[in-house]
């Protein structure tokens, strides 16, 4: 009778690898879809997150907004649309994996909590920091990555 051998064609830190991976194509995405005049030449996207949080169901949310982001709008907007940009690069080559997996659980809060209300659905956020720990916690960048290459982390 011959035993049975086992081999696995792909490690544990290769699959954390591709969920690394996986979720910054989704940050690209949101990067790549985003009409970026509106956000950063017209204001849209801004004037979009100042009405919901005007109307937000937590008033601090309106009053944080108006005190934090309404001042700086130009900034913000930059931020958020080049910070999609980043933290998708970021990921998905691997290059200051720890540093672009924060920001990303970073701005996944800040839509999380902008975004709590009756009709909003929130899945995609929670997944996405979901995934994000998960390759924080499994040290994702072990492999397949700029990181790795050059011993960074």
């Amino acid at each position: 009778m011959t035993a049975f051998v086992h081999t696995t064609w792909i490690s544990a830190a290769d699959w954390f690898a591709v969920l690394r991976i996986g979720t910054g194509l989704w940050w690209l995405e949101s990067y790549r879809h985003k009409n970026k005049k509106a956000w950063l030449v017209d204001g849209a996207g801004i004037a979009w997150a100042a009405s919901v949080a005007g109307k937000h169901r937590w008033p601090v949310v309106g009053r944080l907004f108006a005190a934090v982001v309404a001042p700086r709008a130009r900034v913000v907007a930059y931020a958020v649309v080049f910070g999609e940009l980043a933290v998708g690069i970021g990921l998905v080559a691997g290059f200051l994996t720890p540093v672009a997996a924060f920001a990303g659980i970073a701005l996944n809060l800040v839509y999380l909590v902008l975004m709590i209300s009756d009709w909003a659905e929130q899945g995609q956020n929670l997944m996405m920091i979901l995934a994000t720990a998960v390759v924080l916690g499994a040290h994702g960048w072990s492999v397949w990555s700029l990181d790795h290459l050059t011993g960074l982390f």
